[in-house]
């Protein structure tokens, strides 16, 4: 009697406490906006080992992005494909896109999601660096990335057709193209992160090893995970226009730190700038012609203040500059542009600032001396006592009493120039007769 009322108490407990004990499931949220790089890899990796710490139900990544790297892509997919936890790719909103490595990213996902309005694709690869490549290395590289679609589709159960051709013939989709087609691309469309999350729930959806899973999302608490401040400053630095700017006030300080050695200031700023541009310009597609004609213009302006140009050179300097900018990321993706509203600004700036700087420096040179034996040439000062020729008399200046000599005479109180220090006796000569040098 008393074993079936302690079993029969038992079962009441486990029920309740399937009802009101078992904690609301968790949806950890992130969002990529820009370049896929390194940094882009490190934070989605990060995002994914807190969400399976935490036995969350779902991990959706906000997507929006030009494209990046595809090592980092590769990166970012290995750690969506081997997560405990499904993972919701949702590009949006609207108006925005995941173009190239976004777009493998998409096709990678557990659940993939777009807003109205957007649209995928575009995947074909180019050269990291901005560098033409010869027709044979293009095939390679467009047949790899090719089949590592091939095969994210395969394993997706998406469409392996529609994914080959927005790789080998950069094409697109929008969110309705890409849900209408058989198979789709994609699997729903959601206006936001919130509604993503409504719809999803009591889905079944099936992992990449082939497991099914069953997403219970209808009074999931949202986690969102946003960038470390240190991920956030490097994913920063790799902008263009930052870049851009690095790059030319690393070179201007490094530039100053020649013509005064010993400054120390603008030499470590300088190099600090320079390392951080080369981060970024791992990550952009680089001319590097365009470098070559930044640094050609900068070296024109410096040699206009030295040689005697008539301002040519810092025409041509300025032209060599504006030209370097506009070469210096080799993208046709509107995001990965420059453009002239940053551009025209800056060459202007750097070059009116590195023509004074190179002024000044030249005028410091040809200042006269205010101190030692130097300075003492062409002072004025006043006979003390008379002077005849190859003798010795006194003279004041700076208020200060020398032993002088000159080659005529001299009547005491009369102004002299004096045109030669030896040691403690100066040669002066009358204040209203100067030598000519």
């Amino acid at each position: 009697m008393r074993g079936s009322f302690g079993i029969a108490l038992a079962g009441a407990l486990l029920a309740l406490s399937a009802v009101y004990g078992q904690a609301p499931a968790a949806v950890y949220t992130a969002e990529i906006d820009g370049i896929i790089h390194p940094v882009a890899a490190e934070y989605v990796r990060e995002v994914i080992a807190k969400a399976d710490a935490a036995g969350a139900a779902l991990v959706v990544l906000t997507l929006r992005t030009p494209g990046g790297l595809v090592d980092s892509t590769r990166d970012i997919n290995n750690a969506i494909i081997h997560a405990k936890t499904p993972v919701a790719v949702w590009v949006g909103p609207s108006g925005n896109r995941a173009a190239s490595a976004g777009f493998l990213i998409t096709m990678a996902a557990d659940i993939a999601a777009m807003a109205p309005g957007t649209h995928i694709g575009a995947a074909h690869p180019v050269a990291g660096n901005g560098e033409k490549i010869d027709d044979t290395m293009a095939k390679k590289m467009a047949s790899d990335v090719a089949a590592y679609a091939r095969t994210l589709a395969t394993e997706r159960k998406r469409n392996v057709s529609l994914i080959e051709q927005a790789v080998l013939e950069s094409r697109s989709f929008t969110e309705r193209e890409a849900l209408a087609a058989t198979p789709p691309l994609i699997d729903l469309v959601a206006n936001d992160v919130p509604d993503l999350v409504r719809k999803l729930d009591g889905r079944t959806i099936t992992r990449f090893d082939g497991a099914t899973q069953t997403l219970h999302t209808a009074s999931a608490t949202t986690t969102n995970v946003a960038m470390t401040w240190q991920q956030r400053v490097l994913s920063a630095i790799a902008h263009p226009q930052i870049a851009y700017l690095l790059l030319t006030l690393g070179t201007l300080g490094l530039t100053i730190e020649l013509w005064s050695p010993g400054a120390v200031m603008p030499g470590v700023a300088g190099g600090i700038c320079l390392l951080l541009a080369f981060f970024a310009f791992q990550v952009l597609p680089v001319n590097y012609a365009g470098i070559l004609l930044i640094l050609f213009g900068l070296a024109l302006l410096v040699l206009e203040v030295k040689v005697a140009s008539f301002g040519l050179l810092a025409v041509g300097g300025i032209i060599s500059l504006f030209l370097g900018s506009l070469m210096l990321i080799d993208s046709p993706l509107p995001e990965m542009q420059i453009g002239l509203r940053f551009i025209v600004p800056v060459t202007l700036g750097i070059s009116g600032i590195l023509l004074f700087l190179v002024t000044l420096a030249v005028n410091a040179q040809r200042a006269r001396p205010v101190t030692g034996a130097s300075a003492m040439l062409d002072e004025i000062a006043y006979a003390l006592t008379p002077i005849e020729p190859g003798a010795t008399g006194s003279v004041r200046t700076r208020g200060e009493i020398w032993s002088a000599t000159a080659d005529e005479p001299i009547e005491t109180g009369s102004p002299v120039r004096v045109t030669a220090v030896n040691g403690l006796l100066l040669r002066v000569t009358p204040a209203a007769k100067r030598i000519e040098t």
